[in-house]
């Protein structure tokens, strides 16, 4: 294996009261350390849309070695919701807070939500990596992820496009081909 890991996700569904669609947004909620599966199904019983990516890294055992499916941003659940429905979300156990600014929740830009949802249901092969804010910025061209801007990384005879999320100081790496990129 190359070191980069495959992902899959957790996508919840809202089927509680009928709000306004215009009214949803993304926002990011803190969760207590390593409790992001469990807020994820306690918003998944209160009916609340939530987003947990997962990235799978095999795990040496003393007998063997296992797949564990480890949230891709540690810490951090989404949740598609109106601001005024967020104390349903604050009451879950686990969740600390929904992150924002000056006490006012922040919500996440929905087109780097809905590219990072499209592109995390698709084969790409992804990994956790530290926040970065220097190196050369790019855009992605074509492939799931078209439209993205983040920094290109060379790691060995590759390239990787870093993915960050600024509300939460969290990245993500993608391999991608020399051909799929545009300086910004």
């Amino acid at each position: 294996m190359n070191g980069m890991q495959e992902v899959s996700f957790q996508s919840l569904t809202h089927t509680g009261v009928l709000v306004n669609p215009d009214n949803l947004r993304w926002y990011a909620a803190y969760s207590c350390a390593n409790h992001e599966k469990s807020v994820a199904r306690q918003l998944e019983l209160r009916s609340i849309e939530s987003f947990l990516p997962l990235y799978e890294r095999p795990s040496r055992w003393k007998d063997r070695t296992v797949k564990l499916q480890l949230p891709l941003f540690p810490g951090y659940v989404f949740v598609r919701l109106a601001i005024e429905k967020k104390l349903g979300v604050l009451q879950v156990p686990g969740v600390v807070r929904l992150v924002g600014f000056n006490g006012h929740p922040a919500p996440l830009p929905e087109e780097e939500m809905q590219a990072l949802r499209e592109g995390l249901s698709g084969s790409l092969r992804v990994e956790p990596c530290p926040y970065l804010q220097i190196g050369r910025r790019v855009r992605v061209k074509s492939g799931a992820l078209r439209g993205l801007d983040g920094i290109l990384l060379k790691k060995k005879n590759g390239y990787r496009f870093v993915l960050s999320l600024e509300l939460i100081q969290r990245s993500m790496a993608v391999e991608v081909d020399a051909v799929d990129i545009e300086d910004v």
